[in-house]
C-alpha cells in the first residue's frame, strides 16, 4: 500500500515530467476551483499551494452558501441572480457538505415584516426552481419555537427565509481530491520560489517543497495566480513595478454553544452600526456570529484580531438573544481577511461579478476577489480569459454537473461524518480494524481519532494545525479542546508519517502557539 509520503514523491515526480497545459498557484476556493474545471477539461493541470488548502479565506467564511441578501438593496439583482444559481450548483455536487439552511429576520416594528418580507420574497423567486424554501411572515410565537434562544423583547415577529451552510474548508478539499480524481497533480506546503520564462513569456515555475526544501522545475502552457489576498506578491514576482491590485478587509466571527440559539435556524441581524448584516448560525453543533469589516495594512496568514472587534459582535447580537454572551463563553475566535479589487488595470482585464482577471505582458492570469458562493464561475471565467488569450484551447466547463468526492444523498446518522460522504465507509473500515479509534480527541469535540488517520492517509493533512483545523473543525468549534487534543494528534499523525519526537514536540509548540495568539480571547 503507497503511503502518504510515497504519493507526495510521485507527485513532486509527476511535475517533472511533459510539460502541463496549466499550472495554478494557489489553494483556495478559486485556485482548486480553476483546477477541477481545467483537468476535467481534459487540460494536464497541476497545482502548487505554499501552505494548506483553504488555509487562509478560503477556511475563514461565515459558512453561508447565499445569494447575498445585501445586493438586493443596492438594485444588484443579476448578481443576486447569479449566485443564487451557484448555491444550487453547489448543493447538487456535494450534498454531503452544503446543506439548506433556514434563518429568520426578527421584526421589532409591525412595518418590518411586510418590508423586509417583499424583498426575502423577491429573493426566493429569483432562485425559480432551486428555491431552499418558502419566505414566510412569521409571529412571535412561531419565531420562538424556531429559536428557543431570541430575545422576545418586542418582538413582533419574523421573515423566514431559506439559504445554504457548508463546511468551507472540507469543501476546499473535496475539490482537490475531486481534481486529484480527474488526474490533475496537486501538491500543499508547495511554495513558487521563481516563475520561468522562454522568449520573455512566463513558461513554469521552480517550486519547493517546504517539508524536505528540495526544488522542482516545471513547465506550462498556461500559468494562473490564483493566490487569493497573495495575488499581488506574485503580480510583482512577474513584473516588480506593476501596481497592487488588492486591499484587504479582516472579517471575525465568534463561536460560541448551541444553547444560544437553541434551534437549527439562523439569525440575521439586517442592519448593524455600521452599515453591515451580521448572523448568528447554527453550524456543526456550534453557534457562530459574525462578520466585522475592517480595513487591514497587509495580508497575512493569520490576522490580528482587535479586542473592539468582539465587543462589536457581543453588543450587535445581544438585543437578539435572550441570554447575554460574554467573553467566557466565547469557544473560540476565527478571522479571516478578504481580497478586495481597488486597482486599476489596462483593456487586457475583465472586472464582473465582483471579481477581477487580467493577464500580464508576459502571459501570467491573475484571478482575484469574488466569493465563496460563486468560486466555480470564477474558475469558468478564467479559464474562458486565458483562451481567448490563446494561452489554451478554447474548452467548455462541465464542473456545474461534477460531483465532487464523497458526494451522496445517503445522510449518516453523525452529523459530522455526514460530510464525509462514501468516505464514511474507509473510516467505519479503520474503527472496525482498531477498535480504540472510536475514542474521540476530546469529551467536549464531535471528532474520533480515525479521522486523524483518515485524514493523514487519505486527506493530504501533513501537520496537527491540518487535522484540527481543516479535516476537522475542533480548532473553531472549541479552541481549548483542541489544545487539549493536540498532543494525541501529533502523535497519531508522527505514527502514520514515521515522524520522531523531536517533530512532535514541534507541533505540538506551532499548534499550542497559533491557537493561543489567534483563537482564543485576549
Amino acid at each position: 500500500m503507497s503511503t502518504p509520503d510515497t504519493t507526495r514523491t510521485q507527485a513532486f515526480a509527476a511535475l517533472e515530467t511533459a510539460p502541463f497545459d496549466v499550472l495554478v498557484i494557489g489553494g483556495g476556493a478559486t485556485g482548486l476551483g480553476i483546477a477541477l474545471d481545467a483537468t476535467t477539461r481534459g487540460l494536464r493541470t497541476a497545482l502548487v499551494e505554499a501552505g494548506d488548502f483553504a488555509q487562509a479565506t478560503s477556511s475563514r467564511a461565515t459558512k453561508l452558501v447565499h445569494g447575498g441578501v445585501r445586493y438586493l438593496a443596492s438594485g444588484q439583482v443579476h448578481l443576486v441572480y447569479e449566485a443564487l444559481h451557484e448555491r444550487a450548483v453547489m448543493l447538487r455536487n456535494a450534498p454531503h457538505i452544503v446543506h439548506p439552511l433556514p434563518t429568520v429576520l426578527p421584526a421589532t416594528h409591525l412595518w418590518e415584516l411586510p418590508w423586509y418580507g417583499a424583498g426575502l420574497t423577491l429573493y426566493d423567486k429569483l432562485s425559480g426552481s432551486s428555491t431552499m424554501g418558502p419566505t414566510k411572515i412569521l409571529g412571535a410565537k412561531a419565531t420562538v419555537a424556531l429559536i428557543p434562544g431570541i430575545a422576545t423583547k418586542n418582538l413582533k415577529g419574523a421573515i423566514l427565509y431559506h439559504d445554504a451552510q457548508f463546511n468551507d474548508a472540507r469543501y476546499a478539499l473535496a475539490l482537490a481530491q475531486t481534481a486529484i480524481d480527474h488526474g490533475a497533480t496537486v501538491l500543499n506546503y508547495t511554495r513558487v520560489q521563481k516563475l520561468t520564462y522562454t522568449d520573455g513569456k512566463v513558461s513554469g515555475a521552480i517550486v519547493r517543497d517546504e517539508e524536505t526544501a528540495t526544488e522542482h522545475t516545471l513547465q506550462a502552457k498556461a500559468v494562473i495566480n490564483a493566490t487569493g489576498i497573495f495575488t499581488d506578491d506574485l503580480r510583482h514576482m512577474d513584473q516588480p513595478a506593476r501596481p497592487n491590485l488588492l486591499s484587504v478587509s479582516r472579517g471575525t466571527h465568534i463561536v460560541v454553544a448551541p444553547h444560544f440559539l437553541g434551534g437549527a435556524t439562523a439569525i440575521m441581524v439586517p442592519k448593524t452600526e455600521d452599515g453591515r448584516i451580521i448572523f448568528a448560525i447554527p453550524w456543526q453543533g456550534a453557534v457562530v456570529i459574525g462578520t466585522t469589516d475592517l480595513a487591514a495594512p497587509t495580508p497575512k496568514m493569520e490576522p490580528d484580531v482587535d479586542p473592539a472587534e468582539i465587543d462589536f459582535l457581543l453588543q450587535t447580537i445581544a438585543p437578539y438573544l435572550a441570554a447575554p454572551i460574554t467573553r467566557a463563553d466565547i469557544l473560540s475566535i476565527f478571522s479571516g481577511l478578504r481580497p478586495l479589487v481597488t486597482g486599476k488595470e489596462n483593456s487586457t482585464s475583465k472586472l464582473s461579478r465582483e471579481h477581477h482577471i487580467d493577464v500580464s505582458n508576459s502571459g501570467m492570469v491573475s484571478v482575484a476577489g469574488g466569493k465563496w458562493t460563486t468560486y466555480r464561475r470564477m474558475a469558468e471565467d478564467t479559464l474562458n480569459f486565458a483562451a481567448d488569450k490563446r494561452l489554451l484551447p478554447k474548452g467548455k466547463s462541465v464542473t456545474d454537473h461534477t460531483p465532487l468526492r464523497g458526494a451522496t444523498t445517503t445522510k449518516a446518522p453523525n452529523p459530522h461524518l455526514a460530510e464525509y460522504g462514501t468516505e464514511t465507509t474507509a473510516i467505519s473500515a479503520l474503527i472496525a480494524n482498531d477498535p480504540a479509534l472510536a475514542v474521540p480527541l476530546d469529551p467536549a469535540l464531535p471528532y474520533s481519532k480515525a479521522l486523524v488517520i483518515h485524514a493523514v492517509r487519505n486527506e493530504l493533512a501533513r501537520t496537527v494545525e491540518d487535522v484540527l483545523s481543516r479535516r476537522t473543525r475542533s480548532l473553531l468549534l472549541d479552541a481549548r479542546a483542541a489544545l487539549r487534543a493536540a498532543p494525541e494528534v501529533a502523535r497519531l499523525i508522527a505514527q502514520e508519517l514515521g515522524r520522531d519526537e523531536a517533530w512532535v514536540s514541534a507541533q505540538i509548540a506551532a499548534f499550542t502557539e497559533l491557537a493561543l495568539r489567534h483563537y482564543l480571547p485576549a
